[in-house]
């Protein structure tokens, strides 16, 4: 198989760990009042779709005790 000879110079990917640069990047612009207030609405929002969710799944989730107990019963009455 072809292999190279020459060695691949990969210094510039050790230089590139060590690079810092002196531009200082400008700070961030303050969210405006739009903005806090659709991160609130959309965090809400979030939440009241785990909160529901929660709530409709819980009888799916629950264990029909009374149900089992009226079936062995039966069962019991028909041997």
């Amino acid at each position: 198989m072809f292999r190279r000879r020459e060695p691949v110079p990969f210094a510039f990917l050790a230089e590139a760990d060590r690079f810092r640069s002196n531009v200082t990047p400008p700070p961030p612009e303050p969210a405006s009042l739009g903005q806090l207030a659709g991160r609130w609405l959309l965090g809400l929002t979030i939440v009241a779709a785990l909160v529901g969710s929660l709530v409709i799944g819980m009888p799916a989730l629950s264990l029909d005790h009374s149900s089992s107990q009226t079936q062995q019963s039966q069962a019991s009455d028909g041997r």
